[in-house]
This record gives C-alpha cells, structure tokens and sequence, in this order.
C-alpha cells in the first residue's frame, strides 16, 4: 500500500545508470541493455529478456528522505521441471553502503520449457518495495534492480525532494559476457562478479551480460562501439559452445570482427578479452549444451554436454579450443594494437576452485563463487599494476 506522505518522483533517464534505452510503457518504463535498433535486429526470445532484465542497472539520487518506495511490474523466469526460482531483489545503497532489500510480490510468470523451448506468460499485478528509517540528512541513494528478472518500473516514490546526480569522474566500464557476466546464480544484484569488481575497483559498471546470449553479434559490438566507456572487457566462450554456433573458421573470423567494431569507436582504450571460466563438461567436449533429462523435475537441474570429442578434428569448438584462438588473435593484434590484453578465465575460476566449490548445475558457479571471481577480476584488473589500473 502506498503510503500518504509520498511524493512522486518523475522517471527520468537522468535518475538510471547501466541502462543503454529507457522505454516508456503505458505503466512507466522498461530499462533496456540494448538499443532499440539492435532489438529490432535481433528479435531472438532469449536475447529480448535477457537483454530486459536489468544486470547492472541502478536508480542513483541525492535525498534528505526517509521512506522511498518503488513500484514494479516483474516478469520472472519458470522452467518446466526445475524448482521455483527465489524472487528477484531490490539493493538500497547508502553512500555506497548496503541499507536494505527487498522484492516484489506479484507481476507476470514467463513459463519456459526446455525440453520443446514452448513458452507461456501468466499475468499478474504489479507490487512495490518500501525502504523505510533512512537517515533525515542529506545522502546518496541508489536502488539497484534485479538483475535476474524483467522489470518495468512503474513508479519511484518518496518523502522528501530527490535530486538526480552527475555522473561524476569515475571511470566507466563496459563489459560484455554471458550468463556468467549476467549474474546466473548470484542471489542479489550487487553480488554478480561484475557488480563486485566494480564495487572494489571504483568504476561506474555498464553491464552488458546477456544470459545465453554472448555470440559475437555484430549488433552488440556496434552497440559497445557507440557508448561511452573508459575500460572495456568482453568475455566470451561458453555460449558458442553450448550453443553449438559455429566452428572455428567462424570464430576466428567473427571474434576479430567483434573487436574491430569495438575500436572503431574506442580505438585506444584499454581493452580486455577474458577467455571462459573452468567448465569441465564442455572443456573437450562440445555442443549443444543440453538439460540433463535425469535431473528435471530435481532440486538440482544441471546440465551436459551433447556433442562428440572427435568433432574437434573438423573444427568443433571446445573451450580449451576457444582459449587456444584467443591466445592467437590476441598476439597477432597486439602488434599494431597494444592495449588489447587477454584474461585467462581460469583465473577467475579454476580446477582447485572447482575442486572446493563445483558448478551446481555443471555450467554456472555458485553465489560464493560469483564474489570470488569478482574479488579476484578486481585484483588482476583494477589494482595498481593491473590491466586497467591507474
């Protein structure tokens, strides 16, 4: 229920950070991760909610209030046969430091399943999170989105007059990834690695993380080409594989496509190409990707690999492959662009890291291990002496 002290706050781009298109509903507006032209361009399912459900994305203001409220219509994710997936959270911040959560009860249930890729939408009403007790005086504030559900937010509500901010002299970083960069199993939005990372190495983070959907398309690198950014990283790997998109001859040529796009835009900033994290079912075995038919309707649904090991010799990519190709394009460009690096995913995540703590589903890491590998990618990459270090 609204409360009567409220006050609303217009929805301004000016009050959204991590967004890339803000579109006006008839409810209020839909952060968007890409442009409007690329949607129309790419009108795959998984792509058009990934690319909707708001990673990364935060409401940033500068307030005396209270009480400020927010209200939401949701979209969440069901998989036939997999349990129910915990509700997508709000992250009040602030200045910078973690004041409470939240989520919203109600809005749409988009039904997915896996075994015919059928998909069923059951509507419902939208819901608000109410952050109450916030100190009078002066503060920043941000609201972060759930990174993991589609959010149109209908209304911000508050108290006491909000004012929108600068952006300020951080340096802006833009990442691109998959699933893993999207914030798979991470349990609140400033706990995907990319989140974590940015946190610790002081960055303004556009994330561009997009669940099955880091596949090389020329519409996200001429969207990367077109945002500003100081740093930029693209992870890429595991989506070609399990996706089972192309081989190697179109890889190579396609990755060296993607990063040319880029530095059309961005020709002398630091560039980072991080190779895919530890994932043994498809480090010499390639796609597709498929749901293990044994464990759905289990409490732990996981994945495996439906290709064949020989296919390699006819230029199957695996993602030791894939890590093999990187390493070469990276050195080849290095000679006329030196500020191209390469990551090592494995870095980040590794054979003693899974040792300690498995993939649960046998293709995403844990929540722990999202803030391990956001930890460890801002040491490599932010700290003094690292790739982006100043």
């Amino acid at each position: 229920m609204t409360h009567p002290t409220l006050h609303d706050v217009p929805l301004t781009e000016a009050l959204f950070r991590g967004v890339v298109d803000l579109e006006p509903t008839a409810r209020g507006v839909q952060p968007h991760r890409l442009p409007a032209w690329a949607r129309r361009q790419l009108p795959d399912p998984q792509l058009l909610m990934a690319e909707a459900q708001p990673s990364g994305v935060r409401l940033v203001m500068r307030t005396a209030a209270t009480t400020i409220e927010i209200a939401a219509q949701p979209t969440r994710v069901a998989y036939v046969g997999a349990p129910p997936r915990p509700l997508g959270v709000y992250e009040l911040l602030v200045d910078g430091v973690p004041a409470g959560r939240g989520s919203v009860v109600g809005g749409d249930v988009l039904t997915i399943d896996m075994s015919t890729g059928g998909r069923e939408v059951t509507h419902g009403e939208p819901g608000a999170v109410t952050f109450e007790g916030l100190p009078a005086t002066e503060k920043t504030v941000e609201i972060w989105l759930p990174h993991n559900e589609l959010t149109e937010v209908v209304e911000l509500r508050a108290d006491a007059p909000v004012a929108t901010m600068p952006a300020g002299d951080r340096r802006v970083w833009l990442h691109h990834g998959s699933s893993i960069s999207h914030g798979s199993a991470a349990v609140r939005p400033t706990g995907t690695w990319p989140a974590v990372a940015a946190t610790a190495g002081g960055v303004d983070l556009v994330n561009l993380g997009f669940g099955g959907s880091a596949l090389l398309d020329p519409a996200t690198a001429r969207t990367m080409r077109d945002l500003p950014a100081d740093l930029i990283s693209v992870k890429m790997g595991i989506n070609l594989v399990n996706a089972d998109l192309m081989r190697v001859r179109g890889f190579v040529a396609a990755l060296h496509g993607f990063l040319d796009t880029i530095r059309d835009g961005h020709p002398d900033a630091p560039l980072l190409l991080v190779s895919p994290i530890l994932c043994p079912i498809h480090e010499d075995t390639p796609g597709p990707g498929l749901v293990d038919p044994a464990t759905l309707g289990t409490d732990n649904v996981r994945f495996k690999a439906g290709g064949d090991p020989a296919d390699v010799a006819f230029g199957k990519l695996t993602l030791r492959v894939i890590r093999e190709q990187m390493t070469q394009i990276v050195e080849s460009r290095r000679l006329d662009d030196p500020n191209l690096h390469l990551l090592d995913g494995r870095e980040l995540y590794g054979e003693a890291d899974f040792e300690t703590d498995p993939l649960p589903d046998a293709l995403h890491p844990s929540a722990a291990t999202h803030r391990l590998m956001g930890e460890r990618f801002a040491t490599l990459a932010f700290a003094a002496g690292g790739i982006f270090g100043e």
